[in-house]
């Protein structure tokens, strides 16, 4: 790598680890010793110091990250506390009742229920801080267990689990067959 590839490099690192990385492995990913690296790191912090940035380099003992300059932590906490917008699919609603009506349950559970992966769906809510992880199943691989979570009891304004729609008898028959069907299958492992 070229001297400026290297600068263009660290900066890269840093603000796509967005905490503070150690110098001893940030010179190990440019391929430079430690010297060297300090060095460019230390014009990077100038550039960033003397230019009309938002942003500045600290170093942290032998740790190095970008980080919002004092002067703009007021305009930061304006955007920081705007409520994030929750873009709910129907793919992410089917995921989300299902975790609402079955608590705790897994990954594969919900999956089995739905018949397709849930993986965005689950990180979705999870993101949106509407379910969270409540430990792990007794079980073989000791899955994750998920349930929903007070902020899930916000938005959608009710003060319980007990307060939530009760299911038709259609849909509670499909789940006790499921939980049967689960049941059997754990017997059988």
């Amino acid at each position: 790598m070229s001297e400026i590839n290297k600068k263009a490099a660290l900066e890269a690192i840093l603000f796509a680890m967005g905490e503070s990385v150690e110098l001893k492995k940030l010179a190990e990913t440019i391929e430079e010793d430690v010297q060297e690296t300090r060095k460019l790191l230390e014009e990077i912090q100038k550039d960033y110091k003397s230019g009309k940035h938002g942003i500045e380099l600290l170093e942290l003992e032998d740790s190095y990250q970008f980080v919002t300059k004092p002067d703009y932590y007021d305009v930061l906490l304006k955007i920081a506390k705007t409520p994030k917008k929750m873009n709910l699919t129907d793919t992410v609603i089917e995921t989300l009742s299902i975790i609402a009506y079955k608590q705790p349950i897994t990954r594969l559970e919900i999956e089995n229920i739905r018949g397709v992966s849930c993986d965005h769906a689950v990180n979705k809510l999870l993101e949106y801080e509407l379910i969270e992880e409540l430990g792990r199943k007794d079980a073989p691989g000791r899955p994750l267990l998920f349930g929903t979570t007070e902020q899930f009891l916000r938005s959608f304004g009710v003060k319980s689990l007990k307060d939530l729609p009760e299911m038709n008898t259609l849909q509670i028959e499909e789940f006790k067959q499921q939980a049967e069907q689960e049941v059997q299958l754990t017997l059988k492992i």
